[in-house]
């Protein structure tokens, strides 16, 4: 028995009499949503019935349902609407889920990992099928996300997420040493010593979902801090997860404030790892506070983190201009510009500008904002909440009254019926104003138009300008260039893209992360980000048992 339990631990086998083989995973495909298909039907539907459900929202705990201070969620784009009530976590609660968890790790690590896997692999099917108008009209209403946002987020991210994190688990426990003769080498890829605590964002359902499954996936149990913005779809994934099979204690749901959770999760002595997207400060002050602690540890927490970026296009003459103008549309205003990856500033040619700048005002114009669950035709909606707002509008009035900026597009906003932003083209004079430095998380592109002889000196400018290092694009058609400036710009980016934009990363195609104060760079969407959450054993077998002491050499 226990022979047999080390090899489903190591990945070989789930039992004595067979193998277990992963099946083949792609990426999911995506609907599209088109007037009078069935599945814009089944979101209409979904939308309508949430909208009348009025969730409240507990902390769970062990599969225990605990409620705490009442706190309330509005819709982003009717801000005057209660989409939900959830409840926030005591100091009580919060030890209660990371007692939990720890109580759950020995069986669920010894879980072989087929077993594993099937919840996983279930889950991504719940998502593709039967909920998946729930988890976009959730997202849509509680995130204001488009349909079309909705999908590849909550939807087919998530799934993708799902199934390609069961393959990549799959290759890490394959990857076993060589043996020499009379001898049997083997990696026991284990999960960490520990609870591993997730704290995730508000702009992504998938990251929602990813941050706390990755680490439990590899054997690990999660106490997992979601955004209130996104409590919603967030809580609909842990029913998914549930139903597909997912024990109790495996993952606890705990939302809280953030001082407090912090207070009591972070210098833990059993933490082992910190599963972190979200803003560079809060990341900076986790990294400070377990520096803090570093000495009451029961070992080194594993720290994983996905901030923020300024993420950029620049434009070479030879590019293709309508192309430009397309990407960077998309990338600057799709999801109100509150990606990560989101465009926010570009650098081009004065001469090429003369050529853009009309056509990308008016195609900034002419983007229909509104209200995204009530009209699907909209390409915008609202930003988060009213701090967002707040600060998206008070970069706005900044560049407004900057001599160096002028505004060529937008510059607008109401908070009369929901949290709106125009979508607001910058043009600078000041290649380093503050909208081209700093991480504004809205609709807001700024450019600079350099002289067209300067082009050599850009990469150096972008490299200079932000401590970021996530996203950025060159849209160029010119080999030489291409290749001169991929290794100018070598430790600017983590992901960096050729004659596309700046955002739209896919799971298994496209890893994601950034450096520098973009995050620790472990690439979500691989296998890299999976191998964080093990530590791994190296056990030596002998065969044949010893018989000497001395060497050839002592003869």
């Amino acid at each position: 028995m226990k022979s047999s339990l080390r090899s489903a631990r190591r990945g070989f086998h789930g039992a004595i009499c067979g193998s277990y083989k992963i099946p083949d995973v792609v990426n999911e495909p995506l609907l599209d949503y088109a007037p009078g298909s069935v599945e814009r039907a089944n979101v209409e539907a979904s939308i309508k019935r949430m909208e009348s459900e009025k969730w409240e929202i507990p902390c769970v705990v062990n599969g225990v349902e605990y409620k705490g201070t009442e706190m309330s969620r509005e819709i982003p784009h009717q801000n005057k609407t209660e989409l939900c009530k959830f409840h926030y976590a005591s100091k009580d609660v919060i030890l209660k889920a990371v007692d939990a968890a720890l109580d759950a790790q020995k069986e669920w690590s010894m879980m072989p990992f087929q077993h594993r896997a099937a919840i996983w692999l279930k889950a991504a099917d719940l998502i593709a099928t039967k909920y998946r108008a729930d988890i976009l009209a959730s997202t849509m209403l509680g995130q204001s996300k488009t349909i079309w946002q909705a999908e590849i987020d909550a939807s087919v991210e998530s799934i993708d997420f799902l199934r390609y994190d069961v393959k990549y688990a799959e290759q890490i426990y394959a990857q076993q040493p060589v043996s020499d003769r009379f001898t049997w080498n083997f990696s026991d890829h284990r999960p960490l010593e520990g609870f591993v605590t997730a704290i995730s964002p508000f702009n992504f359902t998938a990251i929602g979902l990813h941050l706390p499954t990755a680490p439990a996936l590899m054997g690990n149990t999660v106490v997992w801090k979601c955004s209130d913005a996104a409590i919603h779809s967030n809580y609909l994934i842990l029913k998914i997860l549930k139903e597909a099979g997912l024990p109790d204690g495996v993952i606890n749901f705990v939302p809280a404030d953030p001082s407090l959770y912090n207070a009591f999760v972070i210098p833990h002595r059993d933490l082992a790892g910190v599963a972190f997207t979200g803003s560079t400060a809060t990341f900076s002050d986790i990294w400070e506070q377990v520096g803090r602690h570093i000495n009451t540890y029961r070992g080194y927490p594993t720290l994983v983190g996905e901030c923020g970026g300024k993420n950029f296009h620049l434009v070479h003459d030879s590019a293709d201009i309508e192309s430009v103008r397309c990407g960077t549309i998309r990338g600057a205003f799709e999801y109100q510009g509150q990606k990560c990856s989101a465009t926010s500033r570009m650098y081009i040619s004065k001469s090429k500008w003369s050529e853009l700048k009309e056509p990308l005002a008016q195609a900034c114009k002419d983007l229909y904002m509104g209200n995204v669950h009530k009209d699907l035709k909209t390409f915008m909606g609202a930003v988060i909440d009213e701090r967002a707002y707040r600060k998206v509008t008070s970069y706005i009035e900044a560049a407004k009254n900057d001599p160096a900026c002028t505004i060529v597009a937008g510059g607008g906003y109401s908070d009369k019926e929901g949290w709106f932003v125009e979508p607001t083209i910058i043009e600078t004079t000041d290649p380093k104003c503050k909208t081209m430095r700093e991480e504004i998380f809205g609709p807001v592109l700024t450019v600079f138009a350099y002289d067209d002889k300067d082009f050599d000196a850009m990469p150096a400018l972008i490299d200079e300008t932000t401590p970021y290092s996530l996203t950025g694009s060159l849209f160029c058609n010119d080999r030489a260039v291409i290749n001169k400036v991929q290794d100018q710009l070598y430790h600017s980016v983590g992901n960096f893209y050729i004659n596309d934009k700046s955002t739209g990363s896919i799971v298994g195609q496209q890893p994601f992360g950034g450096s520098r104060s973009s995050g620790t760079n472990d690439k979500a969407g691989s296998a890299a980000f999976l191998s964080r959450w093990t530590s791994p054993r190296s056990t030596k077998e002998t065969m044949v048992p010893l018989r000497g002491i001395t060497y050839p050499s002592m003869a």
